[in-house]
């Protein structure tokens, strides 16, 4: 298997991303390094791909995928890091230093697609983008000055996803990891069952329905992922869930 194949399979995901400028200067350090699929998520400006700092990165600017909702961004990942500061937030996730989380990063490239995910300038990843993510990793910064400029995190992140790429270990025999797409539908499968046996209360309609439920769906998607499930296994829960649904003549339509 070749470097270059093991560097192609990371999606540097930005999301929210307010400053043109920050997004070339992103696109630029991944043709530095050699990753290239660039993916964004609702940005703020949508001519982002004029950014004069992407320079000799204008190419993969052009190339970069726009989706409307992070889920969509990852669906086909098999593991979801997002990158934070930490700083005073209450966090549900593992958090590892920036060194500790490359060899990780990197042995998963060796056999499936990787999302890392940057947050926007002003607030970073938000409490419903983290509930995507497997485990978070942070730049080792003082404590006094902790958030860093968008383009220069992603950088750093890459540099040390590249510099040492060569000693990417070999993917091992074992069950394939499930993608983010699956682990959605069992999200969603896990939340209508819930709700429809009584454990989680139907909410009031309209906004206060959706900030309601918020907190709920990201809890639920945070213990499905913490279930690190095989595909097989992924697949085998949804299959049971189904089976479930249509035997108790549930109104609700299963996913696809």
């Amino acid at each position: 298997m070749s470097l270059h194949s093991e560097l192609d399979r990371l999606r540097v995901v930005l999301v929210s991303p307010r400053n043109p400028l920050n997004i070339g200067a992103a696109a630029r350090a991944m043709s530095n390094f050699g990753f290239l699929h660039l993916r964004v998520v609702n940005p703020y400006e949508l001519a982002f791909r004029e950014a004069r700092s992407a320079v000799g990165a204008t190419p993969l600017l052009a190339r970069a995928e726009e989706f409307k909702t992070l889920g969509e961004a990852v669906a086909d990942c098999t593991l979801v890091v997002g990158t934070t500061a930490v700083g005073l937030r209450q966090l549900q996730h593992p958090v590892r230093r920036l060194e500790q989380a490359a060899p990780l990063i990197r042995k998963r490239l060796a056999a499936s697609p990787v999302a890392l995910l940057f947050g926007s300038e002003k607030r970073g990843l938000s409490n419903e983008d983290l509930s995507h993510c497997d485990w978070l990793l942070r730049i080792p910064t003082r404590e006094e000055h902790r958030s860093m400029n968008l383009g220069q995190a992603v950088g750093i992140c890459l540099y040390e996803l590249a510099r040492n790429a060569q000693a990417v270990p070999k993917p091992q025999k074992h069950t394939a990891a499930t993608a983010a797409a699956d682990l959605e539908r069992l999200t969603a499968l896990l939340l209508d069952a819930l709700r429809s046996s009584g454990y989680l209360k139907a909410s009031p309609s309209g906004p206060q329905k959706r900030r309601s439920a918020a907190p709920t769906d990201e809890k639920i998607r945070r213990l499905v992922h913490r279930l690190h499930l095989s595909a097989t296994d992924a697949e085998l829960t949804i299959g049971i869930f189904r089976q479930i649904f249509w035997k108790l003549g549930s109104p609700k339509s299963p996913l696809p």
